[in-house]
């Protein structure tokens, strides 16, 4: 193993000192930053917005991987190519009858298309865009808060998708988004998974950059 893209959720950063945190990540073993857009409408919470994601892409020397859980995504995909995002995930849940345009707009931009999919979503539904997709970001929690706890069936539901992805023949990513710490990355990466997202087990740990380290070679 040891093939896992490690992706620190920004989220969990600490926001009163971002660039420490930003400069910490440019020095692990990270691979990402992986970065949640919320507009306290898709979901109960608001994160940061653009001019956030500006001063990121700034001092971030890795791959920013943006997550838009947002309500009508597609209104901004231009904008966040602009700001410097190299993959955009969209939820299912508020792209569905959009899908297929919002994924062809944010290849057009230059930067790889991923879908989210919350843990209540049917995996099934990604079975028709599978092959236009880069990454599928799977929920191991509902989107919101970081720091829940792990929703058990998430192992089971990379299963599923891992099926779709070789059933295709496609070389989609499965990446799991919520919860993921030292202790359930191993299953989840027998279980289909390619990148693994961590927030506050990373960000509260005495030594960050050591959690990082050890997802990346579990």
């Amino acid at each position: 193993m040891g093939n896992q893209l490690i992706a620190p959720s920004i989220l969990s950063a600490d926001f009163s000192d971002l660039k420490s945190d930003i400069y910490m990540v440019n020095d692990s073993e990270a691979d990402w930053f992986h970065i949640d857009i919320m507009d306290g409408v898709f979901v109960p919470n608001i994160s940061f917005g653009m001019p956030v994601l500006k001063s990121i892409n700034e001092y971030a020397t890795k791959t920013l991987d943006v997550h838009l859980m947002i309500v009508n995504p597609e209104k901004f995909i231009e904008k966040f190519a602009e700001l410097g995002s190299s993959i955009l995930t969209i939820h299912y849940e508020v792209s569905k009858s959009t899908l297929s345009e919002s994924i062809k707009e944010i290849k057009k931009h230059g930067m790889k298309a991923g879908v989210a999919i919350n843990p209540d979503t049917d995996t099934n539904v990604l079975k028709e865009h599978i092959n236009d997709i880069d990454l599928v970001c799977v929920m191991g929690v509902f989107p919101g808060f970081s720091g829940q706890k792990f929703i058990e069936s998430t192992y089971e539901r990379c299963k599923q998708i891992k099926e779709i992805i070789l059933k295709q023949n496609s070389s989609t990513l499965i990446e799991v988004d919520g919860g993921v710490t030292i202790h359930n990355a191993k299953k989840l990466i027998e279980n289909g998974a390619n990148v693994l997202v961590s927030g506050s087990h990373v960000f509260k740990a005495e030594n960050p950059k050591e959690i990082i380290s050890k997802l990346k070679h579990i």
